[in-house]
């Protein structure tokens, strides 16, 4: 199988700098109140925790002193260990709860772009990947946000004042471990880009993991079909084993970069450890105090060590946030006006293609619509016939605006599809598409999809008038029967029905079919038929056919080859001209009713 096309997602220079984390503002900017109380629940427990070496201290120091002095001190490391333990929940429950909602603000943020991408956007990038972006990406983010960035501050509060307080302890055994600190700080920043790197290569494969997933998810009866199990699982497997060794490579690096920083740190306070037992020998400090600087510099050391595997966290958070971030900021094809005209209301429905001339991005060689004009009045049905590829579809499209002509411009009652808001004037189009998309939820919630504040009168009445009421009612739960995702309990053609009746719902005065009938027997092609012709009454049709039999009462027929319109008028009118049309009357009529 070829390899997919590199979406401009993953061909880009990645960063180098922990300052991709700046993404993250507009997010955490909205709540700083519950920042500044975690920041202060944090600066207490981090005080608190530097305050109790000093009653350690006076306890050992005291310890030959009376029992009543000696109770004291217990006494008041009791309370000082009660303030730490109700500081740290307090810190735990508000920077979980601070970083659970900035991280649901992301994830909207991210869906709410996506779902309004054109088409152009889904060409270069798996849905699977966008997935995975929102989900383990975020997840990353959650966890620094909620646990790391925390741990990190309290760890640097530790470290500067652990530091302060060893110098007040011991000025000469500071100096000492001060020596060791250039000795770990190397092995952090020269490891530490390498670790950024394998951080970012692991979410991308982890990303084209999930997009290959779901790719061979959606279409697992296919794959059955063709008995291609084989393949797509050596496919999968190979991808998720890239994500693997970029996985393994970045634990070995992070191990090893542990392993160093730990050896060097803690053979730095053993050292200091044995020149401060022989001070304490020679009467030079006291045991407390020798203990004091002793948990002050676990406490230092402690810290660093946290702070270098938490600087391997916010590496992978910083690749995770530069991911959102371009997915937030990738400017999209199609986009409103700054100031969009509306829709004449009532909308008529008069529908014009000025000169338009459209490519794919991805075929640019090949002219999807070459300079076609073409004026639809409000109220007339008009059918587009012709080879696949001709670009009936793209017709269809480009009147919901998915793609702006490359040159000319489509019109809805006089007004440029560009010169309006995408989701104003799409309230006019009702649309059957020719794949018909059924959602993981009940028949009557499919068919309101096309009207969200219709009543279940409306909803049924329109199930009857596509003639899917019988067939739904039969169901276990009726209208309210869960269909599947994708619609798995229904056939093709229940959910073309369950399709046009979602559009009959939606009462537009524009009505696309797209291929509407196509997967659908004689008997309910006429039926359908019939609900279509009662539908199109009054309203702007446009039907898209292969099958000519569905287009013959069409005021108008519209014939697409390689883009352009190659002829257009009635059935009779057509056929009598010969050309196209008439050929593939030839094919498809067969008992003289032409």
């Amino acid at each position: 199988m070829a390899r997919r096309p590199q979406s401009q997602l993953e061909d880009r220079p990645t960063t180098k700098k922990i300052g991709a984390l700046r993404g993250l503002a507009p997010f955490v900017a909205p709540y700083k109140g519950l920042a500044i109380a975690a920041i202060m629940a944090l600066v207490l427990t981090a005080s608190i925790s530097l305050i109790l070496p000093l009653a350690v201290r006076r306890v050992v120091d005291g310890f030959q002193q009376g029992a009543e002095l000696l109770d004291q001190y217990f006494g008041a490391a009791l309370v000082i260990t009660a303030l730490l333990a109700v500081g740290t929940g307090a810190r735990y429950a508000l920077v979980t709860r601070f970083g659970e909602r900035v991280v649901a603000d992301i994830r909207k943020a991210v869906f709410d772009r996506v779902i309004a991408m054109s088409p152009a956007f889904y060409e270069k990038i798996l849905t699977g990947e966008i997935i995975s972006r929102i989900t383990t990406d975020t997840t990353l983010i959650l966890s620094v946000i909620g646990s790391s960035v925390s741990v990190a501050l309290r760890n640097m509060l530790i470290f500067l004042g652990g530091l302060a307080m060893l110098l007040f302890t011991s000025a000469k055994l500071t100096g000492l471990v001060l020596l060791i600190v250039p000795a770990v700080i190397v092995p952090i920043v020269v490891l530490g880009r390498r670790l950024r790197g394998l951080s970012r290569e692991n979410q991308d494969w982890i990303a084209s993991s999930s997009g290959s997933a779901s790719e061979a998810l959606l279409s697992a009866q296919t794959i059955q079909a063709f008995t291609h199990e084989h393949p797509t699982q050596a496919r999968f497997s190979d991808v998720t084993e890239k994500s693997f060794d970029a996985a393994r490579r970045r634990i070995t690096t992070r191990a090893i970069m542990t392993v160093i920083v730990i050896f060097l740190i803690f053979s730095g306070v053993v050292g200091v450890l044995w020149v401060g037992a022989r001070d304490v020998r020679m009467g030079m400090m006291s045991v407390g105090e020798l203990v004091q600087f002793v948990i002050y510099a676990v406490m230092v050391a402690g810290s660093v060590g946290a702070l270098s595997e938490i600087w391997g966290e916010l590496q992978r958070a910083a690749g995770a946030t530069e991911r959102l971030v371009e997915l937030l900021q990738t400017e999209d094809t199609v986009t409103d006006p700054a100031h969009p005209m509306p829709l004449p209301n009532p909308a008529l429905g008069a529908i014009t293609f000025e000169d338009v001339t459209f490519h794919y991005p991805s075929r640019p060689q090949t002219s999807a619509l070459n300079h076609v004009s073409l004026d639809i009045a409000a109220g007339e049905t008009v059918a587009i016939v012709g080879p696949s590829g001709s670009g009936k579809t793209t017709i269809i499209q480009m009147i919901q605006r998915f793609w702006d002509p490359e040159t000319g411009r489509v019109l809805i009652d006089g007004l440029d599809l560009k010169a309006m808001a995408r989701a104003d004037f799409r309230k006019a189009v009702a649309l059957v598409p020719q794949d018909p998309v059924i959602f993981a939820a009940s028949a009557r919630d499919n068919i309101r999809f096309g009207r969200p504040g219709a009543t279940d009168a409306d909803v049924e009445a329109a199930a009857r008038a596509a003639h899917a009421w019988d067939f739904l009612n039969a169901l276990p739960d009726g209208m309210d029967s869960y269909v599947g995702e994708r619609g798995v309990m229904l056939s093709g053609g229940q959910k073309q029905r369950v399709a046009i009746a979602r559009a009959i719902l939606r009462d537009a005065p524009i009505l696309l079919l797209d291929e509407a009938t196509s997967a659908l027997d004689a008997a309910s092609e006429q039926a359908v038929q019939a609900a279509v012709d009662q539908l199109s009454r009054n309203r702007t049709t446009i039907i898209v056919a292969h099958r000519l039999a569905t287009v013959k009462k069409a005021d108008r027929i519209i014939v697409l080859e390689d883009g352009r319109i190659a002829a257009q008028g009635s059935h009779d009118q057509l056929v009598a001209q010969g050309g196209l049309y008439a050929e593939l009357a030839k094919l498809q009529f067969t008992d003289g009713s032409i």
